[in-house]
């Protein structure tokens, strides 16, 4: 008799960050998190992540009610196996994303792995069991003194790239602070710059050449300079600035990413998020030989689709205070991200956690 979804249990955590995080954008000062575990008929149990990043999760009571109602009769009964590899294509109205749905995704891949036992990037055809890593601030709204500090900390612990945020209005403020970090970490350094959609083309271009005119000529690559779907824009940015990829595509769908990368409007494509939509991506960006990298996922899973996926250069790592929520979190190793060995992702909710964070109703 095969394996199927017998109960759910959602835990629902408010926690203040270690530090504030944000862009040129936003800022956010809590963590809004919860955890997903279904259990199945074999009694294992696979874990998932969602949360919020500015404002916090309902009270648990309507999460329960909303999941009882919307999405527990679709999965109760099911197979994991089947729903993690399903295609859906939502139609009429039903154009909304649940926001249970990713932590279900990595819940039923968990369970997969847990039944087979294997671990998750072997599941997914790895053969390697770590990816490069770099220290990523979400620092825009940290002093230089801070900034500084926590990047040398970072280096301190093997990273040797660094990802900083950048597209202050003032271009001598950005150029002051990258100055200040290279000396902070040391000659060797790789960067990585990230405006988070601040500029326009020509403002991009003008600001990266102004990057590199001020002799700042270790940036590997400008992520998300423009507008996410300004193909055009994004590809006249990437053949104006020879100098530095582009890296974009997180804010993407499936649909979008397909778009840019047919643009020719990425050196790099930016994937993290639903494991199974991750995974085809990863696959279709092969197929046009765009390498890919992997931002932030909860608690680091990520690192097993990057290991999985051949194209994959580097996983991003903010240091997001989310492995306070795990027993064993993902270890990290002279600059690289190792993924576990142990069945599944690798991750179970830590007690601990459960007890001191996890909170019914909103208190931030």
């Amino acid at each position: 008799m095969s394996t199927t979804i017998q109960s759910y249990r959602i835990t629902r955590y408010e926690y203040p960050r270690s530090r504030v995080v944000g862009d040129s954008q936003v800022r956010s000062e809590w963590n809004h998190n919860a955890t997903l575990e279904l259990t199945s008929s074999t009694g294992q149990i696979g874990l998932g992540f969602f949360g919020a990043l500015f404002q916090p999760l309902p009270p648990l009571v309507e999460l329960n009610r909303v999941f009882e109602r919307e999405v527990a009769p679709s999965i109760i009964g099911q197979n994991p196996f089947s729903l993690a590899n399903r295609v859906t294509r939502p139609r009429g109205g039903n154009i909304g994303r649940s926001m249970f749905a990713e932590a279900i995704n990595q819940a039923c891949w968990d369970l997969q792995g847990k039944e087979l036992n294997m671990p998750l990037y072997k599941l997914l055809g790895g053969t390697r069991n770590r990816v490069p890593a770099y220290a990523s601030g979400l620092d825009y709204h940290l002093t230089t003194d801070e900034v500084c500090n926590f990047f040398a900390a970072a280096a301190i612990k093997g990273f040797s790239a660094f990802k900083i945020k950048v597209g202050h209005p003032d271009l001598s403020w950005d150029i002051e602070r990258l100055r200040a970090i290279w000396d902070a970490v040391g000659p060797g350094a790789t960067f990585m710059v990230d405006s988070n959609e601040a500029w326009s083309p020509k403002e991009a271009i003008r600001r990266l050449h102004a990057y590199h005119d001020a002799g700042i000529t270790n940036i590997l690559w400008a992520e998300d300079p423009i507008l996410r779907d300004d193909f055009e824009g994004l590809a006249m940015v990437a053949q104006e600035v020879p100098f530095m990829h582009i890296n974009s595509g997180e804010y993407l769908d499936a649909h979008g990413k397909r778009q840019l990368m047919e643009h020719r409007a990425v050196d790099m494509l930016n994937i993290h998020g639903n494991i199974t939509e991750t995974m085809r991506s990863g696959w279709l960006a092969a197929e046009l030989g765009i390498p890919v990298t992997l931002g932030n996922t909860f608690c680091e899973l990520g690192v097993h689709m990057a290991c999985a996926l051949p194209e994959a250069l580097w996983l991003e790592y903010s240091f997001l205070d989310w492995n306070v929520l795990v027993e064993e979190p993902i270890v990290f190793e002279n600059g690289y991200a190792i993924a576990p060995d142990r069945p599944g992702h690798g991750l179970t909710v830590s007690e601990i956690a459960r007890r001191e964070y996890a909170r019914t109703d909103i208190v931030s």
